[in-house]
């Protein structure tokens, strides 16, 4: 979808615009359901990556200390603990820039993801860059989704993150997808960047050759010690417009209602999952940012008539569309 498409839409009266968005969700998500997915941070801190944002990184005084990889037999209890929660997808990350094959660290994790894969949820994993035979791998281990959000527009990116460039996120993004993965991509309200730059961040997301599976639409949680610790909250109307946009900007995906959770009321999430969310990550941690209890969540759910979604790992990879490009283009 085209910028000035996505403007248009973006500028109608509030309730125009969910009440498209609406419309489209209802065509292609008839059931009221919800997927719930837990993210666990198999290995925190230590970053050598300079996101202004995150609190993993080694280069801001955070408070988030540096950790090894997290042995097996624990990551295995948190993703059972999940599973028996009612979770359907289990979400990995590990803060690094990267992984490379050949490497012991990759190695653990493929390890790692090969046990997590027989639990039956469907597997998502977040490390950093991939070039294009890590991502057959991690496929081949049984990675039914990889996460890599772009964050913001090409324009504000180099504002946030210098260590990497936005073209390095579209590389590795297109490598998931070649390997056969699909693809969670979204992005962080509250950046400082301007409205326009939250569209061009849609229209880059939309135009992506398939689209993503899933798109995270996140609230800047600001962390003590990174150069945002200051920034402000986002508006939960503005929260809204972009929940509505995605959807109508990408009505087969599962728009996630991610971090930043903790600051909207019940009401407002309600709003946003009427807009077009229809998944959440679930627990009471993402990474090192606070997230609503389990128990919350649940009854939220229940109040509103919604119910979790199956998990679906055989559900077939988004098909490329031949008339696009097959790179991900910047405008």
């Amino acid at each position: 979808m085209i910028f000035q498409e996505l403007n248009d839409l973006y500028h109608l009266p509030l309730f125009d615009l969910i009440q498209r968005s609406r419309t489209i969700h209802e065509e292609n998500w008839p059931a009221a359901e919800v997927q719930l997915c837990t993210l666990l941070s198999i290995k925190t801190g230590g970053c050598s990556e300079d996101c202004s944002y995150c609190a993993q990184s080694a280069r801001y005084n955070s408070g988030v200390d540096a950790e090894r990889l997290m042995e097996k037999c624990d990551i295995m209890d948190r993703a059972k603990a999940a599973r028996e929660n009612g979770s359907t997808r289990f979400c990995m990350g590990a803060a690094w820039r990267g992984v490379r094959e050949g490497t012991q660290r990759f190695e653990q994790v493929l390890d790692i993801v090969r046990d997590v894969s027989q639990l039956g949820m469907e597997v998502c994993v977040t490390l950093g860059e991939l070039g294009p035979s890590e991502a057959e791998k991690l496929k081949e281990a049984g990675v039914t989704a990889y996460n890599h959000n772009i964050d913001t527009s090409p324009e504000h990116y180099p504002n946030i993150v210098t260590t990497h460039t936005f073209q390095d996120r579209l590389n590795t993004i297109r490598h998931a997808q070649d390997a056969g993965m699909s693809i969670c991509c979204g992005g962080i309200l509250g950046l400082g960047e301007s409205t326009e730059d939250r569209l061009k961040m849609l229209e880059v997301i939309s135009e992506f050759n398939p689209q993503p599976e899933s798109i995270p639409i996140n609230s800047l949680m600001p962390m003590p010690g990174t150069p945002m610790a200051d920034e402000q909250g986002v508006d939960v109307f503005d929260v809204v417009r972009i929940i509505a946009l995605t959807r109508i900007a990408a009505p087969k995906a599962k728009v996630r209602l991610s971090a930043g959770r903790t600051h909207l009321s019940e009401e407002g999430q309600a709003l946003c999952f009427f807009a077009g969310a229809n998944s959440i990550f679930y627990g009471d941690k993402l990474l090192t940012a606070k997230n609503p209890t389990i128990e919350k969540d649940l009854a939220l759910i229940d109040r509103l008539g919604l119910k979790p979604q199956e998990p679906n790992r055989a559900q077939p990879s988004p098909k490329s569309d031949e008339a696009k490009p097959l790179e991900p283009q910047i405008c």
